[in-house]
């Protein structure tokens, strides 16, 4: 495909010293170059990790763990079964 493409000098300066050095033409470099660039630039921001604070929970007070039986008649009634 044919297609226009104005270049920075530097970034035009840079590619035509690799394409010189590496001895391949400078059409060649400009399109490894965008190839690589592409999948950086199209590349999904990475996710920011999901963080939590912890909470210490505990029991309401006169409730204990001690007696689960009457910890869930306590909170749930007597049918808690």
């Amino acid at each position: 495909m044919r297609t226009t493409l104005t270049l920075d000098a530097d970034v035009a300066a840079k590619a035509k010293r690799g394409a010189a050095k590496l001895g391949q033409p400078f059409k060649r470099v400009i399109n490894s170059a965008l190839r690589i660039g592409r999948d950086e630039v199209l590349k999904p921001a990475a996710a920011k990790p999901y963080k939590t604070k912890a909470r210490a929970l505990g029991l309401r007070p006169g409730l204990s763990y001690d007696n689960i039986g009457e910890l869930l008649a306590k909170i749930q009634g007597e049918d808690y079964r």
